[in-house]
């Protein structure tokens, strides 16, 4: 291991904490009967609920929070701390929760120009046959990745989504391949997938505090809320069979803040949802899993949101691939090195705890060649001298290896300008 050398940074802060809903319209006579996979069709008319009336409100002490789910979990986005658990490791179905890990593997995927938001999808027989909440694609039909990922979002639609595992793997069972290997990356050590739309397998589970892990790195990919904080858009909408999308996630439009994330029901899941708020710079993720009807899931949930919102102040220091700082690299080509976040880091109190926090920067013994993305040191954030969390500080660019004449000349420059060159 390489040595690390400390070098505090003078960064401190204090946190003082003292109407009518539309119907999904699809091209086809059956399709309302085939949109089993969230629990039914919205209403319509419908008027906001009772727990929509006073986000709010006054929220209960955490023993009377998430009565009636089977396991439930409250996680800040910026820290990935758990501030509310409830039997957070056990197995249980996760339906179309499932959807998060490929729309995951989907972002990354783009991320990694493996594939573009314009790139053609095309529907295999494999892909159109699926049941439940769907976008009634056609074998053959084509949809761009972008448009592909809109009905995986709003409407939770199964054929599109394996429409993308094979667009992107060859196949849904190599897709799913991928899903578990990604699950064991992020430390996920009670899921197992089967299939990439969460349609009921034998062995297909996962646990609430693992649901929280994959949505926080979803939401790492901020434009992932483009779609799942949208309430209500079209699908082919200059053709003859416009689709009209409603998402399954209502508290998108009844609750203050909450801009996702996926909703999933079956028979045997029950009502589970992956939600997420943000108010000003705290983000919140509540998952909760084996409820009951949708009207007493969406209560506990925004229940869940008041008590989080009303007990915990939180910061976001640093976002994934923000600059921290320079980093000198003797015998680089570039000598100072930008240097960014390799993850998402903040910090999180109870409102009026009146904390003291500081970071400071630990580098590693590093020498050109270097690749961007390399690690070179590690940001620590401490509360009252004590750790709390830490980062990987990874090199922006690539840094080449000066050659002899180009370091002598650094080193007469550096002579000349009195070490300012």
């Amino acid at each position: 291991m390489q040595h690390m050398k400390a070098v505090w940074c003078a960064a401190a802060l204090t946190l003082s904490m003292a109407g009518q809903v539309p119907v999904m319209a699809a091209p086809f006579p059956a399709a309302r009967a085939a949109l089993a996979g969230n629990g039914p069709v919205l209403p319509n008319p419908v008027q906001p609920p009772a727990w929509a009336a006073n986000p709010n409100a006054g929220a209960p002490s955490p023993a009377g929070l998430a009565t009636h789910a089977r396991s439930a979990v409250v996680m800040d986005f910026a820290t990935g701390k758990v501030l509310f658990a409830k039997d957070p490791h056990a197995r249980l179905p996760m339906a179309s929760i499932t959807k998060i890990m490929t729309m995951l593997l989907v972002m990354e995927a783009v991320d990694q120009g493996k594939a573009k938001w314009s790139d053609p999808v095309k529907t295999s027989e494999h892909a159109a046959s699926m049941g439940g909440s769907q976008i009634f694609l056609e074998p053959g039909e084509t949809m761009t990745l972008a448009d592909m990922m809109k009905g995986v979002a709003i409407a939770s639609a199964n054929d599109a989504s394996v429409a993308l595992a094979e667009h992107l793997y060859g196949s849904e069972d190599v897709f799913v391949q991928r899903m578990n290997q990604r699950a064991r990356e992020l430390g996920m050590k009670d899921t197992h997938f089967v299939n990439c739309n969460g349609l009921p397998a034998p062995n297909h589970y996962s646990s609430a505090y693992d649901i929280a892990l994959m949505s926080r790195e979803l939401l790492k990919h901020e434009q992932i809320t483009r779609w799942t904080s949208v309430y209500s858009d079209y699908l082919r909408k200059d053709t003859a069979h416009p689709l009209w999308l409603v998402n399954t996630n209502k508290l998108v439009r009844f609750y203050e803040g909450v801009d996702g994330l996926k909703t999933g029901y079956t028979s045997e899941a029950q009502y589970c949802l992956s939600a997420t708020a943000k108010r000003g710079d705290f983000r919140v993720i509540v998952v909760v899993m084996g409820e009951p009807k949708p009207s007493v899931r969406n209560a506990e949930v925004a229940q869940l949101f008041n008590w989080a919102f009303s007990q915990f102040e939180a910061k976001v220091l640093y976002r994934a691939g923000q600059r921290v700082t320079l980093l000198r690299v003797p015998h680089g080509i570039p000598e100072q090195v930008p240097v960014v976040a390799g993850d998402t880091v903040g910090v999180i109190a109870e409102k009026g705890s009146n904390r003291q926090y500081t970071t400071e920067w630990r580098w590693e013994k590093v020498q050109p060649p270097l690749k961007a993305g390399q690690r070179v040191g590690t940001l620590v954030v401490r509360e009252d001298g004590q750790p709390v969390s830490q980062v990987p500080l990874l090199a922006a660019v690539d840094v080449q290896r000066a050659s002899f004449w180009q370091s002598i000349g650094k080193t007469i420059r550096r002579i000349v300008t009195f070490g300012r060159g």
